[in-house]
């Protein structure tokens, strides 16, 4: 009897639990509103570069230093439009971003399974981990002279220095993600067969997805700032004519005009990866974990 009863009273919370992890399966994410998109996502940087503008014109207006120090914003955009109509503005982004792009994507075919390695084999770990996180924290513009000595001033120096730069965040990003998978899952998916390159490929890579993509985005930051510093450093008219060598170029002419617009531009790109490509990625991740996203 005492145990009939007990089963009988167990119901009403077996239910209850059932009900509650329906409701959970039921729930949809709805689509955020256009205006709050507007409101929120849109309307904070337009005004923060508004702002930065106006703070700008007023302190030339006031004349804090001479013009050719702090120049009038009119004149940037019109070393701007300069360029737009000459039909070269495209072609010096391009120069930079196809060379930023590729490296960083050969960064990611090496330090991916780099972090593999280091994360999984604790010899490798004990003999490259802190080689990484050594490298990590050396500043790329460091590689440049011996890159440009190895390898002359070449597209080659400056993959170099990308993958100098990029490589270390990447696997350690990696590892980090790796080290917060919970051994439960790796126990699970040794018992279903999924064990060494299966078991990374469908257990520790998903698993490790939140680290990893942080890594990603550090990695794309460290091979965009590489490759800005190899060309500020080796530039050359063989190499085309890209962000750092233009800004280097305006800074030889005395050109503080397109110093500015130079600064402008490296800055532009480089946001509109992290908004284009990992931004989304990153918020994709996060919502089929269930965790929030701002």
């Amino acid at each position: 009897m005492a145990g009939t009863e007990t089963a009988r009273a167990a119901e009403p919370d077996l239910a209850g639990l059932e009900a509650g992890l329906d409701a959970l399966d039921s729930v949809q994410v709805k689509r955020t509103p256009w205006r709050q998109v507007l409101l929120t996502k849109v309307l904070p940087p337009v005004a923060a570069v508004v702002l930065v503008l106006v703070v700008w014109k007023l302190l030339v207006l006031a004349r804090v230093t001479d013009d050719y120090k702090l120049p009038d914003p009119s004149a940037v955009w019109s070393s701007l439009r300069e360029l737009w109509l000459g039909g070269t503005l495209l072609d010096i982004v391009w120069t930079s971003v196809s060379r930023g792009l590729l490296g960083f994507l050969a960064a990611l075919a090496i330090g991916t399974p780099l972090g593999l390695l280091v994360a999984r084999v604790a010899i490798v770990r004990a003999a490259l981990g802190p080689i990484l996180s050594g490298l990590q924290s050396l500043p790329s513009v460091a590689w440049v002279p011996a890159a440009v000595i190895w390898l002359g001033i070449t597209d080659s120096a400056m993959y170099a220095v990308i993958l100098l730069g990029a490589v270390p965040s990447i696997a350690n990003g990696l590892v980090s993600g790796i080290d917060q998978v919970p051994p439960l899952y790796l126990r699970a998916g040794r018992t279903l067969g999924a064990t060494g390159a299966r078991g990374a490929r469908h257990i520790l890579l998903p698993a490790a997805l939140p680290g990893y993509i942080a890594g990603l985005k550090q990695g794309w930051a460290f091979s965009w700032r590489s490759l800005m510093a190899a060309e500020l450093i080796a530039s050359s008219p063989d190499l085309g004519l890209g962000l750092g060598q233009y800004l280097e170029n305006a800074r030889t002419d005395s050109d503080m005009p397109g110093v500015l617009l130079g600064i402008v531009l490296i800055l532009f790109v480089g946001i509109a990866i992290d908004l284009i490509v990992f931004s989304p990625l990153e918020r994709r991740v996060l919502r089929t974990r269930g965790l929030a996203v701002r």
